[in-house]
C-alpha cells in the first residue's frame, strides 16, 4: 500500500545562530508542524494530492512569518505583486498566476486557472479579474501589509533605490535565519494513496523588486513541477538562476531519461547546476515511492515533511 506523504517549505537562507531568540526559532517550527497537519488530515482522509498541496499552501499564505499571501513583502513602490503556481502530477494540468495584487489566496487562484479556463497563466490585472468571475476571495491590498514588512521596504531604500532584498530583512526579533539572505518562497510537495503527485510554490517576490518582476515560482519547470512519472518538485531561491536552469523540471527530466534517483537529481540541481549560476537556495521533493528529499546549498531552510499516520518532522538549520 502507498503510504501518503506531504513536505512544505518556507523560503531558504543563511542562519544566524549568534543572535537566534528561542521563542522566535519555536514559533517557526509550530508554524510549520501546524501546517503539515493541516494538509496531512486531506492525505489521511483520502484526499488527493493536489488538494493536500492546494491546502498546505494556503496556510503558509495566511501566514505572516512567510513570504507570501499576508505577509509579502513590498516592491518598489510599496505595493504588492504576488506569483503562485500549482500542477497535477497525474495529468500534467498545471495553472498560475503573476503579479496579483487583491486575490487573498494566489495558491487558489492558479488552481482555477488550471481547473476553469482553457490555459495555464494569468498575470496583473486580468489574473486578478479571473480570480474574481471564479468567486475567490478578494481583498484589499492593506490586507497583505504588515509592519514588518513596510519597515524592511525603507531600510532596503535607505541602503540604495535599487537595492533588492530577498525576503524580509529588518524583522522585529531577530528569526533565525539571516532574512537579508533569505528566499521568501513558500511550497508543497505531495504523493496521495491513490500513488498521485502534486506541488505547488507561491511567494510575496523580494523587497523593494522592479515592479512588473516575475521570478521562477509561477513558472512550471523553473519554481514548480509534478509528474506522476517521476517526482513533485517545488523550489525556492533566486528565482532566476531557478528559471535559467528550468531547476524543478532537470530534477524530473534527469530520474526518466538516467534513471537516477530522485535524491541523486535533486542534490545534482541544488549542489552542482545552480552554483554556477548564482543559484542560492533549495527544493523540497517526492518521488512515487514517496522518497522525499530536501537539499539546500545555502546554511538553512524552513521545511517539513510528514508521512501520513506518523511523526511531523520540521527543521531550519543543515543538521
Amino acid at each position: 500500500m502507498i503510504k501518503p506523504v506531504l513536505a512544505i517549505h518556507g523560503g531558504a537562507g543563511a542562519i544566524t545562530r549568534a543572535q537566534i531568540i528561542p521563542a522566535v526559532k519555536l514559533a517557526y517550527e509550530d508554524a510549520l508542524r501546524s501546517i503539515l497537519a493541516g494538509g496531512e488530515r486531506i492525505l489521511a482522509n483520502g484526499g488527493s494530492a493536489l488538494d493536500a498541496v492546494t491546502e498546505a499552501v494556503r496556510l503558509l499564505e495566511e501566514c505572516p512569518l512567510f513570504n507570501a499571501g499576508h505577509g509579502a513583502v513590498f516592491t518598489r513602490d510599496a505595493t504588492h505583486e504576488l506569483d503562485a503556481s500549482i500542477m497535477d502530477g497525474s495529468t500534467l494540468a498545471c495553472g498560475a498566476v503573476a503579479n496579483v495584487r487583491t486575490i487573498r489566496n494566489p495558491v487558489r487562484a492558479a488552481r482555477a486557472v488550471m481547473e476553469h479556463s482553457p490555459h495555464v497563466f494569468f498575470a496583473g490585472d486580468n489574473a486578478d479579474a479571473f480570480a474574481r468571475e471564479q468567486g475567490l476571495e478578494i481583498v484589499d491590498s492593506s490586507f497583505f501589509s504588515t509592519p514588518d514588512r513596510h519597515a524592511q521596504l525603507i531600510k532596503a531604500q535607505e541602503t540604495g533605490v535599487d537595492s533588492i532584498v530577498l525576503d524580509h530583512d529588518g524583522v522585529v526579533d531577530q528569526p533565525p535565519l539571516d532574512e537579508s539572505k533569505k528566499m521568501g518562497t513558500v511550497g508543497a510537495v505531495a504523493l496521495d494513496a491513490h500513488g498521485n503527485l502534486a506541488a505547488a510554490t507561491s511567494t510575496g517576490g523580494m523587497t523593494n523588486k522592479w515592479p512588473g518582476r516575475v521570478g521562477d515560482s509561477p513558472i512550471i519547470g523553473a519554481g514548480c513541477y509534478a509528474n506522476n512519472a517521476s517526482c513533485a518538485v517545488s523550489t525556492t531561491g533566486k528565482g532566476e538562476a531557478f528559471i535559467r536552469a528550468v531547476a524543478a523540471y532537470d530534477v524530473a527530466a534527469m530520474m526518466e531519461y538516467t534513471g537516477v534517483s530522485l535524491e541523486h537529481a535533486a542534490h545534482k540541481v541544488v549542489y552542482e547546476k545552480l552554483p554556477p549560476l548564482d543559484g542560492a537556495g533549495g527544493l523540497i521533493a517526492v518521488d512515487k515511492h514517496g522518497n522525499i528529499t530536501m537539499p539546500f546549498n545555502t546554511e538553512g531552510m524552513y521545511r517539513g515533511s510528514v508521512v501520513v499516520g506518523q511523526a511531523a518532522l520540521v527543521a531550519i538549520y543543515r543538521e
